[in-house]
C-alpha cells in the first residue's frame, strides 16, 4: 500500500513501467518506457478494479513511452530510445519509421491506426494535445536537435503542420551556427494556455512563445539558468489563474543528464515557482525540494521530474522520481509547501521506486505510473 501522507490508495494496475499515463473519460492510456510493449488502454470506470481492454505493441527499435487522448482520438510518440548503456539500436533497428502515431479510439477497446505522421531522425519526443492541434517536439530534416511543431488535425488522416518554431542556431541547413554543445538546446514539448506555448527547452531554458498567428510562432519571452544550474528544463507549466494579483508558470526541472555532474553530487533538480506578470522578463522568485534530499550522494533520478500539466487549483501533483508523488501548496507562490505525499512500494527487481508521471483526472483521482512497474490511483483525504 506504500507509504500515505494525507492520500488513500484506491487502486493499483500491475503493468510494465511506463513514460507517460492519461485519462479521458473511464479510459487510462500509459505510454510504456521498455522493450515492445507499446501503449496500453485501461478502463478505470471502477477504480478499485482496472481492467485492461487493448494494448498496441511496438517494433523493436521503437520508443513509445508518451500518449494523449481527446476528440476520440489517441497520439502516440514514435521515438528510436535514447541508449546510453548497452548496444546501440541495430541497422533494422534503426530503419523502423518515427514520428507521431495517429489512433481512432471513438471505441477504446478497438483502437485504429489512422496513420503515421513521418518526421527525421530520432522521432518525436514529447508533446501536448487538444482535441484539434497537437504541439510536439519532433526532429526535423535541417535542424539540429528537437523543435517546435503544431499540427492541425482537422483531418486526422491528413495531418497538416501549420507552424513551426525553432532556437535560433537549430537551423544549420539554413546557415545557423549553434552556441552550445550537441542537441544540448533541443525543445522537450509545448504547453497551450490561450495563444501562448509554455515551452520546455532542455538546457535551453523555457521559452514563451506567441501563437496568435499559428503560422509565424513567435518569441515574447525566455529565460535559462543551465548554467548555474546543472539540470535540464523538462516542463514549463501555466497556472491559469493569478496568485497574489500576479501571473506565473510553474517550471521542473528533470534529474537527469546535468551538465556537470560535479555540480549535483548532493543536491537533484527541484521546482521553480517563476512571475511571468511581464512575460518579457520571467522571473524566478522561489523553489521547492523534498525535504531530506539535498546533502547526500544522490544517484540520478532521485530528484523532480514531472507534474500535473493541467493545473485547476493551488495543489499541485508532482511526480518527484525516486521520492515518488507529492502535492505541492502554490496558494503562496513566495513559498511553496509540501502538503501530502505518496511513496509507493519499491516494484519488484528495482532497488527503489521512480514515479515518473502523473495526471488527475475530472473525479479528482490521482494516478502515478512508475518507470519500472505498475501504476497506482489515489485519492486524497486530506492533511
Amino acid at each position: 500500500m506504500g507509504q500515505c501522507k494525507g492520500v488513500r490508495e484506491v487502486g493499483y494496475f500491475d503493468c510494465d513501467g511506463g513514460g507517460q499515463i492519461v485519462v479521458d473519460g473511464n479510459f487510462a492510456y500509459i505510454g510504456h518506457v521498455n522493450g515492445t510493449t507499446g501503449t496500453t488502454i485501461v478502463d478505470v470506470s471502477d477504480p478499485k478494479t482496472p481492467r485492461q481492454v487493448a494494448n498496441i505493441p511496438t517494433a523493436s527499435g521503437i520508443h513509445a513511452h508518451k500518449v494523449r487522448a481527446a476528440n476520440g482520438l489517441m497520439l502516440v510518440n514514435r521515438e528510436h530510445p535514447p541508449r546510453r548503456k548497452g548496444p546501440p539500436l541495430t541497422p533494422e533497428e534503426m530503419s523502423q519509421p518515427v514520428g507521431l502515431g495517429i489512433y481512432d479510439i471513438s471505441d477504446p477497446r478497438r483502437p485504429k491506426e489512422i496513420t503515421l505522421w513521418r518526421c527525421t531522425g530520432n522521432g518525436v519526443h514529447r508533446f501536448t494535445f487538444d482535441g484539434r492541434y497537437a504541439y510536439i517536439s519532433p526532429e526535423m530534416e535541417g535542424y539540429v536537435g528537437n523543435i517546435v511543431v503544431i499540427l492541425d488535425l482537422k483531418d486526422p488522416a491528413r495531418p497538416e503542420e501549420v507552424g513551426r518554431w525553432w532556437m535560433p542556431g537549430q537551423w544549420i541547413a539554413g546557415g545557423e551556427t549553434p552556441s552550445w554543445k550537441g542537441r544540448a538546446h533541443r525543445c522537450h514539448h509545448p504547453i497551450r494556455l490561450g495563444d501562448r506555448l509554455y515551452t520546455s527547452y532542455w538546457h535551453g531554458g523555457a521559452v514563451i512563445l506567441d501563437i496568435s498567428d499559428m503560422g509565424k510562432p513567435k518569441c515574447v519571452g525566455a529565460i535559462d539558468w543551465s548554467p548555474p544550474f546543472p539540470w535540464p528544463t523538462h516542463s514549463c507549466v501555466p497556472i491559469p489563474f493569478p496568485l497574489a494579483g500576479r501571473q506565473w508558470m510553474l517550471v521542473a526541472d528533470e534529474d537527469v543528464l546535468p551538465l556537470d555532474p560535479d555540480l549535483c553530487r548532493d543536491m537533484a533538480a527541484f521546482m521553480w515557482m517563476v512571475d511571468i506578470t511581464d512575460e518579457t522578463r520571467p522571473m524566478p522568485v522561489a523553489s521547492f525540494q523534498v525535504d531530506g534530499v539535498n546533502g547526500k550522494r544522490n544517484k540520478e533520478m532521485t530528484g523532480c521530474h514531472q507534474p500535473i500539466e493541467d493545473i485547476t487549483d493551488t495543489e499541485v501533483p508532482f511526480a518527484w522520481f525516486a521520492q515518488g508523488l507529492r502535492f505541492v501548496d502554490i496558494s503562496n507562490p513566495n513559498g511553496p509547501r509540501e502538503v501530502a505525499s505518496y511513496l509507493p512500494d519499491v516494484p519488484a527487481g528495482a532497488d527503489r521506486v521512480c514515479s515518473n508521471d502523473v495526471f488527475r483526472d475530472a473525479r479528482g483521482l490521482v494516478y502515478v505510473i512508475d518507470r519500472v512497474r505498475g501504476f497506482h490511483i489515489l485519492e486524497r483525504t486530506g492533511n
